[in-house]
């Protein structure tokens, strides 16, 4: 995989093709220009002086884009979506009239939440954050990407050396949390530490009691979960943190993985029967749910997480979030289940791997895909509705150390998946593998994460986080 950042003049060159629609996807648009050429000679007859209202042209071009997004071959090269930006690059040269309409700062601000899903405005206009996020995510098909290095100071109070737990990241920041308590935050701009927030101090109930099982991170506000159940919340920029919740592992057990987004939080506890899901606003921080068998049979091995280090985590919980509603897939080793946030307590999909089994740390979500694999080395991505399968593949064994050997993560075009100190990307939607990361990773990864524009790796034996940076100018 290329680590190296392309120049200057090659990014102003693929600008000039996405606005041209001269790109290697611009194949997929061959009848959308047979139509527009007819279009061009039925203009050039007895209706060329007719002038086609403004939101009329504004939502064909929107359908135009879409259609192309959602009707490329899976035996495309490039993703799906990518064939949206050829499609209405040669929409637009019809006519200067129809060009007008790529000025439309509401066009782009659909496009993106529609073939994109963002909402966010990084840039000066929506048509920038637009060819931005088509540049990122044709980098991420093409494994262009700059990797760097991040290095954290050691333990303070010279216990040992410090283990990266997790790992969350945000359109800004890196947040990793260790199995002291801490939690290291990155600017992913400028690759320096920003802070480091360290919890309320609490008597210790095993070596790992304090240890950071999740994070969910946002560009203002970072909240973190330990072993023991306390939540504690930092603003970033601000000094200090405080509690938001304290613990109470004598009722509830071990908080073993924490996930969330703006609208709630959700913890995923072992070693109390009938409370595997603690649920709560995180607007208001209100325990708003407790319930669940999900972790009852790893009750036992709850506990002796707090003294020993397991080789597999016992349990795993994401959140889907988007405009329609938030749900939860949660796992351990022999189960899978998802439920619905906003109709708490209803199960969307429970299913049994008694005989395969579950890679605990291979499993993730985005937007309304989730990737499990199970201990057969068969990654499939389904749908987190339903649980449809949307395409599977075969995993090479990494002759990873842990049991399972390998961490999963995704993001809303392709799959990583680390083991045996490589990185290796297949396609989310038609799972076709893509591509190796040039960079292999000397000692164990215990964490893996992705979003829309970077891919981080912590490998705590070397004290030492990869960054691999995908965004375009």
């Amino acid at each position: 995989m290329s680590s190296s950042s392309s120049s200057s003049e090659d990014q102003r060159g693929r600008g000039r093709q996405f606005e041209r629609g001269d790109t290697s996807t611009s194949t997929s648009t061959s009848v959308g220009r047979t139509r527009l050429r007819r279009g061009r000679q039925r203009l050039s007859g007895n209706t060329r002086d007719e002038v086609w209202p403004e939101p009329f042209i504004e939502a064909l071009a929107y359908q135009v884009a879409v259609n192309a997004a959602s009707s490329a071959s899976p035996t495309s090269v490039t993703l799906s979506r990518l064939s949206a930006g050829p499609a209405i690059s040669t929409f637009f040269q019809v006519c200067s009239a129809w060009r007008a309409i790529s000025h439309s700062n509401l066009l782009w601000h659909n496009l993106t939440n529609r073939i994109w899903g963002g909402d966010s405005l990084g840039h000066n206009t929506w048509r920038e954050e637009y060819i931005s996020r088509h540049c990122t995510a044709y980098n991420f098909r093409i494994s262009r990407s700059l990797y760097s290095t991040l290095n954290y100071d050691p333990n303070m109070d010279n216990s040992g050396p410090l283990a990266c737990r997790c790992l969350a990241l945000s359109d800004s920041y890196l947040a990793c949390g260790f199995d002291d308590g801490s939690v290291r935050l990155f600017n992913l701009i400028s690759r320096l530490h920003v802070s480091t927030f360290h919890p309320h101090h609490r008597d210790r109930l095993g070596r790992f009691s304090r240890a950071v099982t999740g994070i969910v991170l946002t560009n203002t506000r970072v909240v973190f979960a330990s072993l023991d159940g306390d939540i504690h919340v930092a603003d970033i920029g601000m000094v200090g943190t405080r509690r938001a919740q304290l613990g109470d592992m004598v009722n509830d057990g071990t908080l073993v993985d924490f996930n969330g987004c703006n609208r709630w939080w959700l913890g995923l506890y072992a070693g109390a029967p009938g409370r595997s899901f603690h649920v709560w606003n995180g607007e208001n921080e209100v325990l708003v749910f407790v319930g669940g068998t999900l972790t009852d049979p790893e009750s036992v091995m709850g506990w002796h997480s707090l003294s020993d280090e397991l080789t597999e985590p016992l349990g795993r919980v994401r959140v889907s979030s988007t405009i329609e509603n938030d749900v939860a897939v949660a796992c351990t080793g022999i189960r899978l289940m998802a439920f619905d946030l906003t109709n708490l307590g209803f199960v969307l999909n429970d299913e049994h791997f008694q005989q395969a089994g579950v890679i605990v740390s291979s499993v993730d979500v985005s937007n309304r895909l989730f990737l499990v694999v199970d201990n057969r080395r068969i990654a499939s991505v389904r749908r987190v509705d339903n649980f449809e399968e949307v395409c599977t593949f075969t995993v090479i064994d990494g002759g990873g150390a842990r049991r399972g050997g390998l961490i999963g993560c995704m993001n809303s075009g392709c799959v990583f998946i680390s083991s045996g100190g490589s990185i290796r990307v297949w396609d989310v939607l038609y799972g076709e593998y893509v591509s190796s990361f040039r960079e292999r990773l000397e000692g164990e990864v215990n964490a893996l994460v992705a979003n829309e524009r970077y891919v981080a790796a912590a490998c705590s034996s070397y004290m030492t986080i990869h960054l691999w940076d995908y965004t375009a100018p």
